[in-house]
């Protein structure tokens, strides 16, 4: 009686742009756009690096691995939220939000490693290219890969079932644009002590420890490039890093700010549109980013039209 008493609906209210009544039909329109954009994009790069043999290499794995993530987890959310900004009924079952948290998590946490991986590939391209081929195989890089999913995995089994074991009474107005932890913990009528500290804790190791590993990687790819002493070879070098560091900056930036800090931070108005940023404008963002600085993917294209 006291657990029905505690989780009394079985649905939350996704309160999202419901503030903006006036603009739900441009929003409609953009979010669809950007949607498409993501879809489109990532799917190009995929098939890209599939049909042109000389992309079967571990960085546009990598990349690949990166640009199916970005199509799956802008989908655990972005069509929800454009059917809310068209429906009058904004709300999500209870079931279809832990869906939603899953996934979203999974997908994320995923991506923090494969970042880092990706980094680590671009640091024994650069800082040992003569034993690039040995170190960074088949089975180094498979590995690689497999344990990003798997630690993504791991990082969502864990946070949706401590987010879920928590009572929510009375109030299920999720005042954000999707099923997220930090809005939960804040709707949360529990003692979210123990989901704050796994946050943080695992943070460390989904986040952080991700991160500091880039900015390390990039020390010694710097520190390496300025060894060069042709300016063309230092230009190229860069060019194969400047896409993911630019793309490290905008989606570890925007993650840790929302994941990586107590609960008593947390400013949902605020937090809204870091969330946007993280989960719909950068999945659209990468593609491009990756296509216009990238030659090869432009050559493979090339390529394909000519056949």
């Amino acid at each position: 009686m006291e657990g029905e008493n505690q989780t009394s609906f079985s649905a939350f209210i996704i309160m999202g742009f419901s503030n903006l009544n006036n603009l739900q039909f441009l929003l409609f329109a953009t979010f669809l756009l950007i949607y498409l954009c993501t879809l489109g994009g990532n799917i190009f790069i995929i098939l890209m690096t599939l049909m042109d043999s000389r992309l079967h290499t571990p960085m546009y794995f990598f990349l690949r691995n990166l640009a199916f993530l970005d199509i799956c987890y802008t989908t655990t959310n972005v069509p929800q939220m454009m059917v809310h900004l068209l429906s009058e009924k904004k709300s999500i079952s209870f079931g279809g939000c832990v869906t939603q948290l899953f996934a979203f998590l999974f997908f994320v946490g995923v991506e923090c490693l494969l970042l880092a991986a990706m980094a680590y590939d671009r640091y024994i391209a650069i800082c040992k290219p003569l034993r690039y081929s040995v170190i960074m195989n088949k089975a180094l890089y498979s590995q690689l890969a497999t344990s990003c999913w798997t630690g993504g995995l791991l990082n969502s089994v864990v946070h949706t079932v401590l987010t879920f074991r928590l009572p929510f009474c009375g109030n299920n107005k999720i005042n954000y644009f999707f099923c997220d932890i930090p809005p939960l913990l804040v709707l949360s009528c529990g003692d979210t002590s123990v989901n704050e500290f796994v946050l943080l804790f695992i943070g460390v190791f989904i986040g952080w420890a991700p991160f500091l590993g880039i900015i390390l990687s990039y020390l010694y790819i710097i520190t390496t490039i300025l060894r060069i002493r042709s300016a063309e070879g230092r230009r190229k070098a860069f060019s194969t890093c400047a896409s993911h560091l630019l793309i490290v900056l905008l989606y570890y930036g925007s993650s840790i700010f929302t994941y990586v800090r107590p609960i008593s931070s947390y400013s949902l108005t605020k937090d809204r549109l870091i969330s946007v940023l993280y989960s719909v404008v950068t999945p659209m963002l990468n593609p491009i980013i990756y296509t216009l600085r990238n030659k090869d993917i432009r050559k493979a294209l090339n390529t394909v039209l000519k056949k």
